[in-house]
């Protein structure tokens, strides 16, 4: 009788204590959705390259992998190609942490900070180079549907640090649509 005396605070003690951790497995959401998403698209830019007089256009792509909720990863390239003044044309080709704030219904506002590097051509096609870019922005996606995002102003701020002995500060505006690949 001694036997199941000891047997039994020990037995309890075991459900007490794995108790807790077979009730906490039971608590998944019945629809968990991942925070892991990827969407791609392709967007329309008018910037003013900060050098010379006028205003470039041109298209480009970009990619927003979400890690976790809200925390995620951009990466764009942009050929300013349209608008040229004596050949002046500007690349960007980025990369860097975006961090979405908080939903108002459909729109998603973001911020991001993406660095990389921006080839540009000069006049004439006189000289090319290929220079270090940090660029600030932010804006708005807006989702359509399950599939569908529309992007309708996103704005950047970017800084090339040594561009040939100075520094250059292009800016603009860009409209955008991506697709939901996960």
């Amino acid at each position: 009788m001694t036997k199941y005396k000891l047997f039994l605070p020990l037995f309890l003690l075991f459900l007490l204590g794995v108790s807790p951790f077979a009730l906490w497995a039971q608590t998944a959401p019945s629809a968990f959705r991942s925070p892991v998403s990827l969407n791609v698209g392709g967007i329309v830019s008018g910037f003013d390259p900060g050098y010379g007089p006028n205003r470039l256009g041109g298209f480009g792509a970009y990619a927003d992998l979400n890690i976790f909720h809200g925390l995620g990863v951009e990466g764009e390239a942009r050929w300013l190609r349209i608008n040229e003044f004596e050949g002046i044309s500007q690349d960007n080709y980025l990369i860097g942490p975006r961090v979405r704030l908080h939903r108002i219904w459909r729109a998603q506002p973001y911020v991001k900070v993406l660095a990389g590097y921006s080839h540009m051509n000069f006049e004439e096609n006189i000289a090319t180079g290929r220079f270090t870019t940090i660029a600030f922005g932010g804006g708005v996606d807006f989702r359509v549907s399950r599939k569908l995002t529309f992007r309708p102003i996103d704005l950047e701020y970017q800084e090339w640090p040594q561009f040939v002995g100075n520094s250059l500060s292009p800016y603009g505006i860009s409209v955008g649509m991506s697709y939901r690949i996960f």
